[in-house]
């Protein structure tokens, strides 16, 4: 392999002649092989350094035109282009598990896109810390670019996978309509519900959850971005952060602006504590899906049996013809993972010391991996479950008026005691609710049949 010799304020570091990062990257790689080519830094992260560089490189521009001057802005602008596109994620190395405050990042990203720039140039017109770096400190532009990843991937990806979930269930839910099932309390037999019922709680669960993710949307739009070092604003112009925060809103189409404490937006992170928590509440909800769906689909014989879900793959490599409900299973593997991710943030956000906290990494790797997995997730299993979902109506309707708990409806008539001595005798001898009822003396058939209709209690 080839190598350039590098420079920082520590010294030489060879660096290789194909890479854009320069030294400082390059002693982070060398120092930190922990989770190599493994756990780096998410490529959202790299995407909001783009555009965050990019926007500070113009607001720069306007405040400080005698240092970034319009060749500066000109390249500087085509490099960050090339880094929001992704084309050149091979050029960011560093793992999530490096310094807490993600400075090497920071630095990352600086030197790469000045390398590109000068690039562009035909010459050093640019340095990482000076121009790239201009205004800003790896203390405000990392927590910057956390909200700016949070904010995008909750908007591109997990919204519209839950509203895809939603409307797949409207659809199931329509279906459905007028099909009457045994409803089911801590796994024991209860009274009757519709099927539909049943669906529009799976539906309405989502659907709050999109409403809590979303009310989570609004503090992440406040930019730490012009707070500098400790949150002084030191070495920023008059005026960078809220120009930077608009710079941020134009270039990707979506409201930012900036904090209106510095001290607070470098060392706390409880805007994305909080927007982990709906997206945990969501990955809840999703486990209960996933659930109540392969509970009703058990069997196929010896299971409820209630509902077909689809047969996508062999269940067994010893059991011939045995077909498992994989895709419940992965939803639910998710969301376990979702909810240790939530762990993790907790106890990161808990971190701020003084004026910083270090353990940003770490809280923006499971942030992301858990709205990534959770969004793939759930599209998969929309398409590879919920909408091939048919309800088995001869199981249901079966197991509707097998059930001891359609005794509830007998409660007006002969009291709560005697429904529940008409029950105990019906599984006691194994014998109808109307024979135990009539042999009790509670009624006559006729008034039995009268009363008892399980149809019509849901």
């Amino acid at each position: 392999m080839e190598y350039r010799i590098e420079h920082d304020s520590m010294g030489e570091v060879r660096v290789p002649a194909d890479k854009y990062w320069g030294a400082q990257t390059e002693r982070s790689h060398e120092n930190f092989r922990i989770g190599v080519g493994i756990e780096t830094m998410p490529a959202e992260i790299i995407h909001a350094f783009g555009i965050l560089k990019k926007a500070a490189a113009r607001a720069n521009a306007e405040l400080k035109p005698q240092k970034m001057t319009s060749a500066r802005l000109e390249v500087i602008e085509k490099a960050c282009d090339r880094v929001i596109a992704g084309e050149l994620s091979e050029h960011f190395p560093l793992v999530v598990w490096q310094t807490g405050s993600g400075t090497q990042s920071n630095m990352n990203a600086n030197e790469v896109i000045a390398n590109v720039a000068n690039e562009f140039a035909g010459e050093k017109l640019c340095h990482p810390n000076d121009d790239i770096n201009m205004s800003q400190s790896s203390n405000d532009t990392f927590p910057t670019a956390m909200h700016i990843s949070a904010v995008l991937a909750l908007e591109d990806r997990l919204i519209p996978a839950a509203l895809m979930l939603i409307e797949a269930l409207k659809k199931l839910e329509k279906e459905n309509e007028g099909i009457v099932k045994s409803g089911r309390t801590h796994l024991q037999d209860a009274v009757p519900i519709r099927f539909s019922q049943e669906i529009s709680g799976w539906r309405s669960s989502v659907e709050r959850d999109v409403e809590l993710i979303k009310l989570s949307l609004d503090p992440l739009r406040e930019l730490a971005l012009g707070g500098t070092a400790v949150g002084t604003g030191l070495n920023a112009p008059e005026g960078f952060d809220s120009l930077v925060a608009e710079k941020v809103s134009e270039l990707t189409g979506r409201e930012f602006r900036t904090a209106g404490n510095k001290f607070h937006a470098l060392t706390s992170k409880d805007e994305l504590v909080f927007a982990h928590g709906a997206v945990k509440a969501l990955a809840a909800d999703m486990m209960k899906i996933a659930n109540d769906i392969r509970w009703l689909a058990s069997g196929p014989r010896l299971g409820l049996g209630e509902i077909h879900i689809p047969e996508n793959e062999p269940g067994s490599s010893i059991m011939p013809g045995k077909v498992n409900p994989t895709q419940c299973e992965q939803v639910t593997m998710v969301a376990v993972q979702v909810m240790g991710n939530d762990a993790a943030i907790g106890f990161a956000a808990s971190q701020g010391n003084f004026e910083l906290n270090v353990f940003m990494p770490v809280l923006a790797y499971n942030f992301l991996q858990s709205v990534r997995l959770l969004s793939e997730s759930i599209v998969s299993f929309v398409k590879n479950c919920v909408c091939g979902i048919t309800a088995n109506k001869e199981k249901m309707h079966t197991n509707l008026h097998n059930s001891l708990m359609l005794v509830t409806a007998l409660n007006p008539y002969i009291g709560y005691e005697n429904a529940a001595k008409t029950a105990h005798l019906a599984y006691e001898k194994d014998m109808s609710l109307k024979d135990a009822c009539v042999s009790l003396g509670f009624l006559s058939e006729e008034e039995f049949d009268r009363v008892f209709r399980p149809e019509d209690m849901a």
